[in-house]
């Protein structure tokens, strides 16, 4: 599925084009070659690496395969790269991480869409004037449970680091943009409470997480909440971001993918921004339309259109890495923290 929104999203961006694919799966690796008009289908990552026309990567694979082709990569062509989240699931793969962070030859930005969709970038910039500092900042993402995936990897743990990596690690990533300092404590509490429970795979039953709350500390001194429910799909909005401060508030309301909503319900939601001073009072809202072909390519509200304009910059040498592997490592490391917080009852430290 992102693999695919990832390529509508590159065949909108002038001067880009998709010249090579490589999926296990092979009628998705020539799905997927067919969409970019003629890619050659690899029979592996070392076949596709071998490609000499090849001047960026886009990994677009399951969570715990992310370090193992990361590797790989390394050892064999060291290209520009697209890594999407999380960056890693294994703690014992922080180690290398953070060497490639300093190691690796080539840019690397990790996929933190969230940051790009139109009305959390709005807020992004509007936080501090709207505030005058934020001191509580909250994110609430209530949704649709986990789509099915090849080989449903997404039903486990194990596999995807769990739901506060898997999941959260955007918001973990937002929290750290928008108030410009790193957490120094979690306290979570989450757990499985309706979906998959009636699922066997092979044997199993998931055991992915559903739904939490998780407290954070920052070393600014603000605290941060975010609040998930994977199974809160009849929502009007999916994402609610509030940033509060002396000043005031702001915040912003993200509609879900279009292809989940209604037509019985009418129009799709329009994302919405609302700043809300202490003094004057009253709230201030305004509309953050998305562009109809980005909402059409993909299902984060043009944020991954956004996210590749900005990647091709940097492979062209016209731009600088926004998202970077220190990044994507800490999202990771949060969302950790916040499992083991949740498992264990106990507040844990971070850094």
């Amino acid at each position: 599925m992102m693999g695919q929104e990832h390529i509508r999203n590159i065949a909108l961006l002038p001067g880009a084009e998709i010249v090579g694919v490589y999926d296990p799966v092979a009628e998705l690796a020539e799905y997927a070659a067919k969409m970019c008009g003629g890619a050659k289908v690899a029979a592996s990552l070392a076949e596709l690496l071998e490609m000499p026309e090849l001047d960026a990567l886009v990994v677009v694979s399951p969570n715990h395969i992310h370090v193992p082709q990361f590797r790989e990569i390394a050892s064999r062509r060291a290209l520009p790269m697209l890594m999407e989240k999380p960056l890693y699931t294994d703690p014992d793969d922080a180690g290398f991480i953070a060497s490639m962070a300093t190691d690796y030859p080539a840019p690397v930005w990790v996929a933190m869409e969230y940051r790009y969709m139109p009305p959390v970038a709005a807020l992004i910039e509007e936080a501090d004037a709207a505030t005058g500092g934020i001191k509580m900042l909250s994110i609430r993402e209530h949704r649709f449970p986990f789509l099915p995936k090849i080989g449903e990897w997404n039903r486990f743990n194990a596999q995807t680091g769990g739901t506060l990596v898997e999941k959260c690690c955007h918001f973990f990533d937002l929290m750290r943009l928008i108030l410009g300092s790193d957490p120094v404590r979690v306290m979570a509490s989450a757990g499985q409470a309706v979906n998959h429970k009636s699922e066997t795979i092979r044997g199993r039953t998931p055991d992915i997480w559903d739904h939490g709350y998780v407290l954070l500390d920052f070393a600014n001194g603000a605290r941060a909440m975010l609040e998930l429910c994977m199974f809160a799909e009849g929502s009007r909005y999916q994402e609610e971001i509030s940033a509060v401060g002396p000043d005031g508030k702001i915040e912003c309301f993200v509609p879900g993918p279009g292809r989940f909503w209604s037509a019985e319900l009418g129009p799709a939601p329009t994302p919405r921004l609302i700043v809300s001073p202490r003094s004057p009072k009253g709230p201030i809202e305004r509309a953050i339309p998305v562009d109809p072909d980005l909402l059409e390519a993909g299902d984060h509200n043009g944020s991954t259109f956004y996210q590749h304009q900005r990647f091709n910059a940097v492979v062209r040498g016209e731009g600088a890495v926004e998202v970077t592997l220190h990044d994507g490592a800490m999202a990771v490391a949060i969302g950790l923290a916040a499992q083991r917080s949740a498992e264990t009852g106990q507040a844990v430290p971070i850094g």
